[in-house]
C-alpha cells in the first residue's frame, strides 16, 4: 500500500505536440510518464484525478521507442573482444556514446575468442538498466567460436571450434557460467548442434543461426530445436539458390513449429547488403526484421587500423575490412554515414571510389555505421513507412527477445525508454526511465 501512494506522489511527465509510435502507426497523442513508467491518462484522471506535474512541447516531433542493437562489437576505440582488466568500463563509454544514435538497451557482442577471454570479459559485463550513464545492457550476444570454417569472416580460423562428445559441457568450458548471456551465434550443421540448441533455450539464451553453410533442411531442423534469430541475413552464409535456399529460406519456410516466428539480422549500412536485397527480405518477411548495426571498434573514430578481437581491421571510408590486400567499392553509393548525405531516388549512381593503396583484405568485419543511420537507409533502400523502419530497430529486437512487454513499445505499462526524432528520422533527444540521457545541441525539450 505504501507503495502505490509513493506512486501516486511522484510526479507526472506529459510530452505534447508529438506523433508517437504505437500500435504501428503514428498517433497525434500525448505520451504521459511516471516513475519511469508509461501511463494511461484516463487511468490517472479517473482513478487518481491527477494532472501532469510538467508538461514538455515536442514542437511536432516523433516519439518512438528506444532503439535496441543486438550486435555490436564495441566502438569509439573500445573493442568488447579483448580481454581488458576493465572491459565494463569501455562497455559503460559505448553506452554513453551510442545514447546520440538513440540506442537505449544493446548486447555487447564478442566474436570468435579463446576461452581465456570469454572467461575474463564475461564476467565484467553484468546485464544493467539504462540511465544517464548509458543505455541498458540486456546481456552478451555470443558470436562464435562454434561456427562455420568456410564462412567464418573476420573469425580467426584458430580459434574456432566445433561440440565434442558432451556438446554443452564443451560450450560451458569455453564460455564459462552463462548468467550474463543472452544471445549465442552458432552454426547449425554442426554436429550435436541440435542438443546445444536445446540445452541453450531452456537455459534462456537465444540461439541465432550464422556465419554457417547450412542448408534449408539442417536450417529449419536448428529452428525447430529453439533456433529463433538469423545472424546477418545474406552475410557469411550460403547464397539464395532455387533449388535449396539455404539458411534464407526460413523467411518463408512452412516448417516452422506452429506460432514460431523467425527473426533476422540485417546490416543496413549500404556496404553488407545491397538495396535490392534488402528489400527482398523486407517484402517476403517484414515481421521479423531486426536492424543491427553490427559496429566494430572502430565506430566513430575514422580511417586507419584498428582492432576486433583477434584481428586487425582497416577502416577505408565506409568500410572495414581485415587487414590484407585492397578493398572492394561498397555494394551499394547509398552512403550511410551522417556526413555522406543519401543521394535521390532515381539519381544517377556515382562511381565507385578508387580502392586506397594500403594493404586489406576484401573480407568485411562489421559496420561503422551507428543504429540511426542504419534506420535512415533501411527506410530509404526499400521504401517502407517510417513505422516500419523503426519498428525494425525497437520492437522486432524486444520481440526476439522476448522484451516485448516493456522495451521497443510505448504502450502503456512500457519502460518509458524513447527517441525523439524529426522527420527525417534524425534523433532529436534520447529518454531513458523518462529521463533525458542525451540531447541535440539545437533541440529543445
Amino acid at each position: 500500500m505504501g507503495e502505490r501512494r509513493g506512486a501516486a506522489r511522484a510526479p507526472v511527465l506529459r510530452f505534447t505536440n508529438c506523433r508517437l509510435l504505437r500500435g504501428r502507426a503514428l498517433l497525434r497523442e500525448d505520451l504521459w510518464v511516471r516513475e519511469g513508467r508509461i501511463l494511461d491518462p484516463e487511468k490517472l484522471f479517473f482513478e487518481e484525478r491527477r494532472e501532469a506535474d510538467e508538461q514538455r512541447d515536442c514542437g511536432g516531433r516523433i516519439l518512438a521507442p528506444g532503439f535496441i542493437d543486438v550486435q555490436i562489437n564495441g566502438g569509439f576505440g573500445v573493442d568488447f573482444s579483448q580481454a581488458a582488466e576493465d572491459a565494463g568500463s569501455g562497455v559503460a563509454l559505448v553506452a554513453r556514446k551510442i545514447l546520440s544514435h538513440g540506442v537505449t538497451s544493446f548486447c555487447p557482442t564478442l566474436v570468435t575468442s579463446p576461452p581465456e577471454v570469454y572467461h575474463k570479459v564475461l564476467p565484467q559485463i553484468p546485464m544493467k538498466t539504462g540511465g544517464p550513464h548509458g543505455a541498458g545492457v540486456l546481456g552478451v550476444h555470443l558470436e562464435g567460436p562454434f561456427i562455420s570454417q568456410e564462412k567464418r569472416g573476420a573469425h580467426p580460423e584458430a580459434h574456432l571450434r566445433s561440440f565434442e562428445a558432451n556438446a554443452i559441457h564443451d560450450v560451458l568450458a569455453t564460455y564459462g557460467p552463462l548468467d550474463n548471456v543472452r544471445i549465442v551465434t552458432l552454426a547449425p550443421e554442426l554436429g550435436r548442434s541440435r542438443e546445444v540448441i536445446r540445452e541453450l533455450t531452456a537455459r534462456g539464451v537465444c540461439v541465432s543461426l550464422g556465419h554457417s553453410v547450412a542448408d534449408l533442411c539442417v536450417a529449419e531442423e536448428a529452428v525447430q530445436s529453439g533456433a529463433t534469430f538469423i545472424t546477418h541475413l545474406f552475410n557469411a552464409m550460403l547464397p539464395f539458390h532455387h533449388r535449396d535456399p539455404g539458411i534464407v529460406g526460413l523467411l518463408t519456410s512452412d516448417q516452422l513449429p506452429p506460432g514460431r516466428r523467425i527473426f533476422y539480422g540485417m546490416i543496413a549500412d549500404g556496404i553488407h547488403t545491397n538495396p535490392a536485397a534488402l528489400r527482398i527480405a523486407h517484402r517476403a518477411h517484414p515481421e521479423g526484421l531486426v536492424l543491427v548495426t553490427d559496429a566494430v571498434p572502430a565506430l566513430g573514430l575514422g580511417n586507419g587500423r584498428h582492432t576486433l578481437g583477434q584481428q586487425e581491421v582497416e577502416v577505408d571510408g565506409l568500410t572495414a575490412f581485415v587487414a590484407g590486400e585492397p578493398p572492394l567499392p561498397p555494394a551499394d553509393p547509398l552512403h550511410t554515414a551522417s556526413r555522406f548525405p543519401l543521394p535521390p531516388v532515381g539519381s544517377p549512381r556515382p562511381a565507385p571510389s578508387r580502392p586506397s593503396l594500403h594493404p586489406g583484405t576484401k573480407t568485411l568485419c562489421g559496420s561503422i555505421a551507428p543504429m540511426d543511420v542504419c534506420v535512415r537507409h533501411f527506410r530509404r533502400a526499400t521504401g517502407c513507412s517510417v513505422e516500419s523502419a523503426l519498428e525494425a530497430a525497437s520492437l522486432h529486437p524486444a520481440q526476439l527477445l522476448g522484451l516485448e512487454k516493456c522495451k521497443g513499445t510505448l504502450d502503456f505499462g512500457a519502460d518509458a525508454d524513447f527517441v525523439v526524432l524529426d522527420d527525417g528520422l534524425h534523433v532529436c533527444a534520447t529518454y531513458i526511465g523518462g529521463q533525458l540521457v542525451w540531447q541535440a545541441e539545437a533541440a529543445r525539450l
